[in-house]
């Protein structure tokens, strides 16, 4: 089995509606995002996946994301959490891999996004798993 991570990262605010303490109040967070995707074959060249492209794409979720309210996103149900968004880049992800032909959900035949981590503080993580 191979392996293959990419990170990079997105600045926005969020407020949680139903969390009793100063999270509630509209802050923002520089958050750190790692997508993890595994498989058991190579292509031709040797690589599980090419990282320029793994790595766009998630550029192209996180831009959708960046210096954003993120409680103007349905998804969220007013409450962008780590675990929440973790979960919206993990769907986002597929459909922008999917637009370049590269199929990563979990009923492909070889390479699935295994988790995607999402970083609010260094000490800090949420992790989806599909």
């Amino acid at each position: 089995m191979y392996e293959v991570r990419v990170e990079d990262d997105f600045a926005a605010a969020h407020f949680l509606n139903d969390y009793h303490g100063k999270c509630e109040n509209l802050h923002g967070h520089n958050y750190k995002v790692f997508v993890h995707v595994q498989g058991a074959k190579l292509d031709e060249g040797g690589m599980l996946l090419d990282f320029s492209v793994l790595k766009s794409a998630l550029k192209e979720v996180l831009n959708k994301i960046d210096h954003t309210n993120l409680n103007d996103i349905k998804k969220f149900s007013q409450n962008p959490s780590a675990e929440r968004i973790a979960e919206y880049i993990y769907e986002n992800l597929i459909i922008a891999l999917k637009e370049k032909n590269i199929d990563v959900s979990q009923t492909s035949n070889n390479i699935k996004i295994k988790q995607v981590d999402v970083f609010e503080t260094d000490k800090n993580r949420a992790r989806f798993i599909p």
